[in-house]
């Protein structure tokens, strides 16, 4: 597998949407090829900070619609934000 491959494949390969062989293909790269470890580790870190820093609050209110139209009930504590 080659950078241009890799990288292309980054994303698919961070959300587990790969084959095993195909996974494990880009792990080999990775494990190579430091530039491509180091982009890597780069949209790792990425996606971490977007998932602590990037949270909106859902109103209640909001949290019981969603839960309706998907048929599910919230339990009292998952309610209070």
């Amino acid at each position: 597998m080659d950078c241009e491959h890799a990288i292309q494949r980054i994303y698919e390969y961070l959300d587990g949407e790969l084959t095993p062989f195909k996974r494990a293909a880009i792990a080999r790269h990775l494990d190579e090829c430091p530039p491509c470890a180091q982009g890597f580790d780069f949209e790792i870190e990425l996606r971490q900070v977007i998932a602590f820093k990037c949270r909106d609050e859902v109103p209640p209110d909001l949290r019981r619609r969603i839960a309706a139209a998907l048929g599910h009930e919230l339990p009292p504590d998952d309610l209070v934000v």
